[in-house]
């Protein structure tokens, strides 16, 4: 709509008034849009509203309209400013509008709701506003995502082919007390109020069934959102897009919105479609009591990874998703699982809770007490593998002792007493498993971090035991911990189950599971495998299938949120996990390379090879800033290493408040209410634009 500002000649009027010409968005027929308001500089904004609807002469709740102005892209929301103090003259376009308007939301569950959102707070809140109405706590966790032209020019192609409508199942949940321009409950936040799940099956408890009828989440609604549904079919993978190089990877992270602007400056017109993610990985305090809509969306986007290759497995891996997925649909369609249980039987299993956390750090504190002053650690046997350009590795045996967070290794065990033959520090190291269970190989791969790039070594292990209690020294090691930190025998603990599920045989009571007999295989797996096995396929129950049910037989006896969780955890435990991919250009190099960032630190990625080059931990960061006039990030770390770049494949605001994030994030803890401090968030990640 147009809008228009006419100053009138000033013997006529006087030589400080002018009439501004305001459209109203409203929906009476009978009542026209344009209305002109005689106006003087010192008149402030809500003066302007009063004479505007003095003028409507329609009565009806103008409480959620504010001005809009068109040319500037911003709101005029501070009522008290003059339009002298805003700025605004004859000139301006202003727009009298709703401030919560209808948008689409696709979820992580690939599943659409529609509700009404402020398109006028910034993006931050409105996104806290959002997890209010579908209960996923921590929405400090997730944010809206535009997708790319490019991500979407596949799936518009197959459109045009499909002869038949496609007809999209929306959820409308536009009836919630925040969608109509009221402030949420806080009770949605508080733990006395909200809504309390069994940590077996994941359905609402019976006490919060009757309150939850007077939200847009009734037990249906819920059920949408806390359960998993059937899966789709290889067809429908094929459709979506599927990102094939470090530069494709690169595309998805491009469209994040501006946390501190609004909807409507960031051009988000009324029922558009964004996507509803978890923008960070670090997944705080979940809580199978309270987090079933929160833990089955984290479930879903990890599933989403892995069909369609947005994180790379082995095949082994896929396996062990595959099963897990498979035993997760399963018990969604049971009738076993869609049982609402009595109170009785969800304190009973109270207990049991802690077990069932998780935590990107390795699970909650020990409650041992570990004395300090003794670091514990590690000696014994492996093997020293250094690949070489020009021939084959060298794989040596040595005696290895890890202490505080470095790896020393002698020739014998009689000689530990002297010096080692090498010292290898592993903070800052990238720490990544070389593991086959079925070929008995557990190996640790080791990137040190040099001059020029990266240096490359292998431990090999003996069994599943000395490689978890190893890999997690190492783990903790490159973020600067010892084993004296309470999360290394979690850590241990973690690396072992998730192990124990890669061990598998095949049971003769998998194949003759009359449920097995409708098995899809191709439903739990990516295109790549799919196809790999289509060929081998000779009778019905060898190839994929096979190999799926034989994983399965060791998940088989767990509960449905136990399966989601071990899920979630196997996704933790792949080395590509959490990283967000930019393509970038550093200051003084001449080529592009990838921007890997994560949780705990930055990684420069070789974008030919896919090899990591440098990793900058946020520890060691000491500021980081952006000159908005070149838009580029500069970074300062420890011992005068400074980095800086331009973003090439999204606008650096999006990486500058990613940094900003987890640094925001790492700021959380268990004792605090879940009250965010949102000005030290903008302070973070808003920059001085």
């Amino acid at each position: 709509p147009q809008l228009r500002a006419v100053r009138w000649p000033d013997c006529e009027y006087g030589s400080h008034s002018w009439e501004l010409v305001v459209t109203v968005d409203h929906q009476h027929e009978e009542v026209q849009k344009e209305f002109l308001l005689r106006v003087t500089g010192d008149l402030h904004i809500g003066g302007v509203m009063l004479k505007l609807v003095e003028q409507i002469k329609k009565s009806q709740d103008w409480s959620d309209y504010a001005l809009w102005w068109e040319q500037k892209k911003c709101w005029l929301l501070k009522t008290h400013w003059t339009l002298d103090k805003c700025g605004v003259q004859a000139d301006a376009k202003l727009f009298f509008t709703t401030q919560h308007k209808m948008l689409r939301l696709r979820l992580p569950n690939m599943k659409t709701v529609r509700l009404k959102v402020s398109f006028s707070s910034m993006v931050f809140k409105a996104v806290s506003d959002i997890c209010k109405i579908l209960n996923i706590r921590r929405s400090e966790e997730l944010s809206l995502l535009k997708q790319s032209e490019d991500t979407l020019k596949k799936k518009k192609k197959k459109d045009k082919n499909s002869k038949e409508p496609v007809t999209e199942d929306i959820l409308n949940l536009c009836n919630s007390p925040v969608s109509s321009g009221l402030s949420g409950s806080p009770g949605l936040y508080s733990k006395t109020m909200t809504p309390v799940y069994d940590p077996i099956s994941g359905t609402p408890a019976s006490s919060t069934i009757t309150w939850f009828s007077d939200s847009p989440l009734t037990e249906q609604n819920c059920s949408i959102l806390a359960f998993s549904h059937p899966n789709c079919s290889p067809e429908t993978l094929a459709e979506m897009y599927q990102p094939r190089t470090l530069a494709d990877k690169a595309k998805l992270n491009a469209g994040w919105l501006d946390s501190s602007r609004s909807l409507m400056e960031q051009g988000i017109l009324e029922d558009d479609q964004l996507l509803l993610r978890f923008k960070y990985y670090t997944f705080f305090d979940l809580n199978p009591k309270y987090d079933a809509v929160r833990i089955n969306q984290i479930y879903e986007q990890a599933r989403w990874a892995i069909l369609l290759e947005e994180i790379d497995c082995t095949e082994e891996e896929m396996l062990i998703f595959a099963a897990l997925q498979y035993h997760v649909s399963k018990l969604s369609l049971s009738s076993e699982a869609q049982d609402f249980t009595c109170e009785s039987e969800v304190d009973e299993v109270e207990a049991a809770l802690s077990n069932l956390e998780v935590t990107l750090e390795g699970g909650n504190a020990s409650n041992i007490l570990e004395d300090i002053t003794d670091i514990p650690k590690l000696a014994d046997n492996l093997r020293l593998v250094r690949p070489r350009k020009l021939s084959l590795k060298a794989i040596k045996p040595y005696w290895f002792v890890f202490k505080d967070t470095s790896v020393s290794y002698f020739k014998n065990k009689e000689s530990a007493q002297g010096e080692p033959i090498e010292k290898i520090n592993l903070k800052g190291c990238e720490i990544v498993p070389d593991v086959n269970v079925a070929a008995k190989k557990f190996g640790i791969k080791l990137l040190i971090p040099v001059a020029d790039g990266m240096n490359e070594v292998y431990l090999r292990c003996d069994n599943e035991t000395q490689y978890a209690r190893w890999m997690a020294a190492c783990v903790l090691a490159s973020k600067g911990k010892t084993m004296a930190d309470s999360s290394y025998h979690p850590e241990v603990h973690k690396i072992l189950s998730f192990l124990k599920m890669k061990n598998w045989t095949m049971s003769p009571q998998a194949v003759s599971d009359p449920e097995s007999i409708d098995m899809k295989p191709e439903c739990f797996v990516s295109l790549r495998y799919t196809k790999k096995y289509k060929s081998k396929q000779v009778r019905q129950y060898s190839g994929l299938a096979a190999r799926i049910l034989e994983a399965h037989q060791n998940v088989s006896q767990m509960t449905l949120v136990e399966a989601k969780l071990h899920f979630i955890q196997a996704w933790q435990s792949l080395p590509e996990f959490g990283l967000s991919y930019y393509i970038v250009r550093f200051k003084g190099s001449k080529k592009d390379d990838v921007l890997g960032v994560s949780y705990n630190r930055l990684i420069r990625i070789d974008i030919a090879t896919g090899d990591p080059i440098t990793t900058w931990r946020f520890s060691n960061m000491k500021q980081w800033n952006v000159n908005w006039e070149i838009r580029q990030v500069a970074i300062e770390f420890d011992q005068n290493v400074s980095i800086a770049f331009t973003c090439l494949s999204a606008d650096c605001k999006i990486i500058h408040e990613y940094i900003g994030g987890y640094i925001f994030l790492s700021t959380r803890s268990k004792d605090q209410n879940e009250t965010l401090d949102e000005d030290l968030f903008h302070k973070l990640t808003g920059g001085q634009e």
